[in-house]
């Protein structure tokens, strides 16, 4: 008979995140460190790292990492990348062979700008724009998917354990000044390339440890506005919805958490008349936004970096502060194994 504490159920998947406040950069070694703590949580079959400020020289054009199953693939989005966006450079993604990383795909990485005409016919902006035939890659190119698309950030995943994948992407020779990092459990869905964490559109990037119990209600809202969710992982509508709700219908951040956290209806019924009708009109005009499931969710994005709970905390997420530096993690131990003696350490409420 196993003795108590000689068998662990992880609560499946492990995220951890990094940022600095005052935008000093650091290279990828600590995350990987953070990240590796956790192992357990993890069982090989995804992991993958978000990085900004890693391209500074290229901070003016949209990096898109784009994953291609073979060479005929590639030379057809090529060329509809090139119909539609100015190529500023391009090459293969550098990596190194690590034993735990097999089955690569083609790994490529553009610097791009849209072509200012296109931008003026289509009567849009230039964000706008970059989504719109993202997604048309990823719907429509089969065997190619876009996994990173924002400025002077990238996204770096794959089939791995993630200490695995940060070495194969030679993580230390990029430095930034936020990283967010995942290990993947998949309880439901399929175990590749695309698949793994962190899912991003333009510069939002979310890594994510649950199970997303909402997600067709979820994923019919973002389709209504143009996305499409065809990278097999219910994580990916999450990503969708902070962009459709902050860029496309200029909510706050604070109301948009609002709507895929929003607080309980006897919750609400407690605030003042004022909070009580603003809570109630963002959960009947955004219903179809609330997230239902148990989550720890860290979302990055040019601003800033933003950690959540599900509203009644079924997933962990730990945070702490040390000077500039704010850190984020499923687990206490993956913080101070890079931190040491934080100076605040904290486990965020449900649904805060």
């Amino acid at each position: 008979m196993l003795k108590e504490g000689e068998l662990r159920i992880p609560s499946g998947c492990a995220i951890s995140g990094i940022i600095d406040k005052e935008g000093k950069k650091f290279n990828g070694d600590e995350i990987i460190k953070s990240i590796a703590l956790m192992h357990d949580r993890s069982n090989g079959l995804g992991g993958g790292f978000a990085a900004y400020g890693i391209y500074p020289q290229y901070k003016d054009f949209y990096a898109l990492h784009i994953f291609y199953d073979n060479l005929s693939i590639k030379v057809q989005t090529e060329d509809f990348i090139s119909k539609h966006f100015d190529i500023e450079i391009a090459g293969n993604i550098p990596t190194k062979p690590v034993p735990g990383v097999k089955n690569k795909p083609l790994i490529w990485r553009y610097f791009v700008h849209p072509r200012n005409y296109m931008i003026k016919e289509g009567f849009v902006d230039e964000a706008e724009f970059t989504s719109r035939y993202i997604i048309k890659i990823n719907k429509e190119y089969k065997g190619a998917y876009v996994f990173s698309s924002g400025k002077n950030m990238g996204t770096f995943k794959g089939v791995g354990y993630p200490e695995d994948i940060g070495k194969f992407f030679m993580l230390d020779t990029y430095e930034g000044y936020m990283w967010m990092a995942h290990g993947r459990f998949p309880t439901n869905t399929p175990g590749w390339w695309g698949g793994a964490h962190p899912f991003t559109m333009l510069d939002w990037s979310v890594v994510h440890n649950g199970e997303i119990s909402s997600y067709d209600a979820n994923r019919r809202f973002v389709e209504m506005y143009g996305y499409k969710c065809t990278l097999q992982t219910d994580t990916e509508v999450i990503t969708y919805l902070f962009d459709m709700l902050v860029r496309k219908h200029n909510i706050p951040m604070e109301k948009a958490i609002k709507a895929v956290a929003a607080p309980f209806w006897e919750d609400i019924e407690r605030e003042n008349k004022e909070v009580q009708s603003e809570l109630k009109s963002i959960r009947s005009v955004y219903a179809s936004a609330l997230i239902n499931g148990p989550f720890s969710i860290i979302l990055g994005f040019e601003k800033g970096m933003i950690a959540l709970n599900d509203r009644i905390k079924l997933r962990s997420l730990v945070a702490a502060e040390k000077g500039s530096r704010t850190y984020v993690a499923s687990e206490e131990s993956a913080i101070r194994i890079i931190c040491d003696n934080p100076h605040k350490i904290w486990s965020p409420q449900g649904g805060g």
